[in-house]
């Protein structure tokens, strides 16, 4: 069965990498244009093209899918099905009807929750117990095709979302690769999504979500910890210097309004929460500073209580 694959971050290229591993004759990789990051602003290739290459896959990274010579280029190709994992960009209608059997899209949630940019963020910052990846078949309206297959996993309560991009990234790949089987075999099903209000949109994330308001439960605040990681990072100020929190836990009750710094010492840096808890922040990174224990930031940074 001839194969396309669509992707463009560090997920997208574990899914490639089971397909590959499994022995599915992947013809092609698309993905995004080369970009320039750090001082240089030297191009670098992005985690699908470097695999890709590194198993003699050829690539494919047009500007835009809409494109006329793109279009032709992949009907070409003749794939049967075509697999699109974080590709990054929506696909026109006319891409969408060059495969003979199905073009499938890897989703980091149990749709319909978490239709949108960042399913496994949310995921976290809401507190939830359980997501997972969902095969569905692509339509024109963002993540509302019928939907193939599901796989579930538990969220661990101490998880962050950059923990489990790394564990979702995975199972989309196995669960790519058992979507795979089941339309080469003539087995695949289909199931209409229903979404109604009950089901929350994953929203893009934003500087904005990361001040942290020591009103809220002190749950909440761990989740918006959790769920911030490893951009835009939850951030409090502290005696007047700002901090990116990496690491924390609900600590003991309290009586102190909240915002209190109760202690400081080697088991973190407790603050009054507005549920009567408190929050023990354990890992953090300074303005202008490295990532750290809060322990090892004390040690130079002594906080008055």
């Amino acid at each position: 069965m001839r194969v396309v694959f669509m992707g463009t971050p560090e997920f997208a290229a574990a899914v490639l990498r089971r397909l590959v591993e499994d022995a599915w004759d992947v013809r092609a990789a698309y993905t995004q244009p080369d970009k320039p990051k750090n001082r240089g602003m030297k191009l670098v290739p992005t985690p699908v093209k470097a695999y890709a290459e590194s198993v003699g896959i050829p690539v494919y990274q047009p500007a835009s899918c809409r494109d006329p010579a793109a279009l032709s280029a992949l009907r070409a190709m003749e794939p049967e099905v075509i697999v699109v994992a974080a590709y990054g960009k929506l696909l026109p209608q006319e891409l969408l009807d060059i495969p003979s059997i199905a073009i499938i899209n890897v989703h980091s949630s149990l749709l319909p929750q978490y239709r949108g940019a960042a399913p496994i963020n949310w995921a976290v910052l809401n507190g939830d117990a359980e997501t997972g990846v969902t095969i569905q078949y692509m339509a024109a309206q963002l993540d509302a095709g019928d939907i193939l297959l599901a796989k579930r996993t538990p969220i661990a309560p101490e998880e962050d979302a950059g923990q489990l991009y790394t564990r979702l990234a995975e199972l989309g790949g196995q669960a790519a690769s058992e979507a795979l089987a089941r339309l080469q075999s003539g087995t695949a099903g289909r199931t209409p999504q229903v979404y109604g209000p009950q089901y929350q949109y994953a929203s893009l994330l934003s500087r904005d979500m990361s001040p942290m308001d020591f009103t809220r439960p002190a749950r909440d605040l761990v989740n918006q910890v959790r769920g911030l990681i490893p951009w835009p990072c939850a951030s409090t100020e502290v005696a007047g210097v700002r901090w990116k929190v990496f690491r924390a836990h609900a600590g003991e009750e309290t009586a102190a309004p909240p915002g209190a710094i109760l202690r400081a010492d080697r088991d973190g840096v407790a603050v009054a929460c507005g549920d009567g808890r408190c929050l023990v922040i354990t890992e953090l990174q300074a303005d202008g500073g490295r990532r750290m224990p809060a322990a090892d930031y004390l040690r130079g940074h002594p906080i008055r209580t």
